[in-house]
């Protein structure tokens, strides 16, 4: 029972950061319709960065939360205003594409400028050691996981709820053409909210840190259960993204296979997304599929 419990609570902490990197991507794709590859690689830029600024200047946990994503919002900002705003009218393919070649070339540079491996990151102070739960002994800081995605989750869930800001992003998302209508200007949005994504990638960067091994590959795979994530809760949907249905569904999933049977876990997150698929063809959240 104890193990159950174990594997149970790392499942959670792990679907929690995914759940608030699909969140980025799925507001990417929801206002821009752009399936962002280069997600993995700046999940990829947030865990490394946190790594450089405790081992380089010192500064710890704390201070990374607070600056890889306000960091990975002017990267994010860069690549949309250079980048991906001059191919958004064309085919979706293009901008998969290019986002692909982001992907690959931060990946290169990080290898040539830091080195492929060998970054190291603990517990930060505070959220080391562990709890009791029952007869069990759980990490401090799988429950920080826990309850800091939570968080998250729902405070970007209220600014897209409760405000006039996110009015006009879930407008957007679901028809620009008549948000124009009605004189608001979508261009104006779109470049905060692709950098709004590519901070939340950067944050779940630095929430898994203590938590995952860093290197510069480490996006590759992480991208590619992502969109897992997003297909499960439904491609483009907001509320799907963060659902416990998508992230943390993946994160059990993943948790108990890497626990019972190893060499067929990253195989068994597939067969779950394509199990959702067969039942619900847009996902668990049912929107209709965006062209």
């Amino acid at each position: 029972m104890n193990t159950t419990l174990q594997y149970l609570f790392q499942g959670l902490a792990a679907g929690g950061f995914y759940a608030v990197s699909a969140l980025g991507l799925a507001v990417i794709f929801g206002v821009l319709g752009v399936v962002n590859f280069s997600h993995g690689a700046m999940y990829m830029l947030g865990a490394v960065g946190a790594s450089l600024l405790s081992t380089e200047l010192g500064l710890g946990f704390w201070a990374a939360l607070v600056i890889i994503p306000l960091a990975l919002f002017m990267v994010g900002v860069l690549i949309e205003r250079v980048l991906v705003r001059w191919l958004l009218h064309q085919d979706p393919l293009y901008n998969f594409l290019l986002t692909f070649g982001v992907a690959l070339v931060t990946v290169d540079l990080v290898k040539i400028t830091v080195g492929a491996s060998g970054f190291d990151y603990g517990l930060p102070a505070g959220l080391q050691g562990k709890f009791s739960l029952g007869d069990a002994r759980l990490p401090t800081y799988q429950l920080f996981l826990c309850i800091a995605s939570a968080l998250v989750c729902l405070a970007v869930w209220a600014v897209l709820s409760k405000t006039r800001v996110g009015m006009i992003v879930r407008a957007a998302t679901e028809d620009a053409d008549r948000t124009r209508a009605f004189g608001i200007n979508v261009r104006l949005w779109v470049t905060p909210v692709f950098g709004f994504g590519v901070a939340l990638a950067g944050l779940a960067g630095v929430m898994s840190a203590p938590f995952r091994a860093i290197n510069a590959d480490m996006g590759g795979n992480f991208v590619i259960i992502l969109f897992a994530v997003v297909v499960i809760g439904g491609l483009g949907s907001i509320a799907g993204a963060v659902a416990v249905a998508g992230g943390v569904m993946i994160g059990l999933v993943e948790a108990f296979g890497q626990a019972y049977a190893s060499a067929y876990a990253q195989v068994l997150i597939f067969v779950v997304m394509a199990a959702v698929i067969l039942v619900r063809p847009n996902g668990l959240f049912n929107r209709e599929a965006t062209a």
